[in-house]
């Protein structure tokens, strides 16, 4: 993969649970039940009034971040057009991975992403 310390990626519909697409490794070798597992928490900070909009000038979420104490999973939103309920799920080995720069590297994936 092109970001260092990646595991694994899944393109998610949050509303569904999902896998649209995906690469590399799965937690627990299972890309299908992370997706599901994802989605839940995405769901959750997407729909919840505490996570977003706390000001009129406030965007929704952008991303999560989940940090365990081998690996870092995050949730990237992608902005579309139309109303969208996907996002970009990145696995990461917690000793090779650079969280920062694996959120600037997934920043720019989203916004080159051209969905349907």
């Amino acid at each position: 993969m092109a970001i260092p310390g990646v595991r694994g990626a899944s393109l998610v519909d949050w509303t569904s649970g999902l896998t649209l697409g995906a690469a590399g490794d799965g937690p627990n070798r299972d890309h299908e039940t992370a997706a599901a597992e994802a989605a839940e928490l995405a769901r959750l900070a997407f729909e919840n009034s505490a996570f977003t909009r706390a000001t009129e000038d406030a965007g929704p979420v952008e991303d999560l971040i989940v940090t365990a104490r081998g690996s870092y999973h995050l949730i990237r939103f992608v902005e579309t057009s139309f109303d969208s309920s996907v996002f970009l799920y990145l696995w990461l080995d917690r000793a090779e991975a650079n969280l920062a720069m694996a959120r600037f590297r997934l920043q720019g994936l989203t916004a080159g992403l051209v969905l349907p």
